[in-house]
């Protein structure tokens, strides 16, 4: 039987400290549920949405909204992605709840350890798209049929391991759909460079969760769930450094389409050597390095965010 006693009810791999643990005690399990003790999975699906929001500001060299509008519609992807991150967790570990229970790292998560039931768990994924429906409904029609759009994605990604050895792929399908949000959040029409950043994001996502993924290559080999990190095994190096090109060369083609300044460009250099540096000290037998190098992930994703800021000189 699995210790549900506060000291042992987090995920092995959940900061120790975190503000889960000062919340009422009947929160904690929802909050643990839906990974608010883990925000780097938020900010990995936040990050993209503001990608998309500041090329479209960018894009031809003129911000065609006022300073405010930008303000809040970052503020807006900010509660949104919060919430949907929440929702997509708490979606996967219901479908995932038998898996979840055979191994290590995640058999202490709420459902598979009892904390929270079937019932209550998909009562509270049906009030976290409501608050996120309610959040999508504050953009234009496009980007709210944009917004819907996505959720066939997420529907599918929990059963990919299932089939293909490319479940990353499909992720990174899903988490950077928010650059065309809040591309046509702003233009309320897509175009090519919107697109050339989502390939960018989806290179990106390949790379980080293919390094998360190694922290659960012997379990995932003994359940028999598939993966990029069982697929590519000891070339993942390889791998991560045509991950990671694509990456770059994906968003720098966004910013030439979009038109962007010469600084973009050279801004572009800091996060190529940060992902540079991720691939050299990847030591993919190690979990704790893989986790410490997915959450740097989030200075990666906020070193674009710059460089497009940095685009309009």
């Amino acid at each position: 039987m699995v210790d549900q006693s506060p000291a042992s009810s987090a995920t092995p791999d959940a900061p120790r400290r975190s503000f889960v643990e000062r919340m009422p005690p009947a929160s904690q399990p929802y909050l643990r549920l839906m990974r608010a003790d883990r925000p780097i999975g938020t900010w990995l699906l936040l990050i993209p949405c503001w990608w998309g929001l500041s090329l479209a500001a960018l894009a031809g060299g003129a911000m065609n909204k006022d300073f405010w509008t930008y303000l809040f519609f970052g503020g807006l992807f900010a509660i949104g992605a919060f919430v949907m991150r929440g929702a997509g967790c708490v979606y996967n570990d219901i479908v995932d709840r038998d898996i979840d229970a055979k191994v290590s790292r995640t058999a202490s998560r709420p459902l598979p350890s009892g904390q929270i039931t079937l019932q209550q768990a998909w009562i509270f994924l049906v009030s976290l798209c409501l608050i996120g429906l309610l959040v999508l409904m504050q953009f234009n029609r496009t980007a709210i049929i944009t917004g819907f759009l996505a959720l066939a994605l997420v529907a599918a990604y929990p059963f990919m391991k299932r089939i293909t050895w490319w479940p990353q792929a499909w992720l990174g399908l899903t988490f950077n759909w928010g650059v065309l949000v809040g591309w046509v959040a702003v233009t309320g029409e897509l175009n090519w460079a919107a697109v050339d950043l989502y390939i960018a994001g989806i290179f990106w996502t390949l790379g980080y969760d293919t390094i998360y993924a190694h922290q659960d290559r012997e379990d995932d080999a003994l359940i028999g769930v598939r993966s990029t990190a069982r697929r590519l095994q000891n070339k993942t190096r390889e791998w991560l450094l045509v991950f990671y090109t694509g990456m770059i060369f994906f968003t720098a083609l966004a910013g030439l389409l979009a038109r962007l300044g010469p600084w973009f460009y050279i801004a572009l250099l800091f996060p190529a050597v940060h992902l540079i540096w991720q691939t050299w000290t990847l030591d993919q037998d190690k979990p704790a390095t893989c986790l410490a190098l997915f959450k740097a992930n989030r200075e990666t994703g906020l070193m674009i965010l710059l460089a497009l800021g940095f685009g309009q000189f």
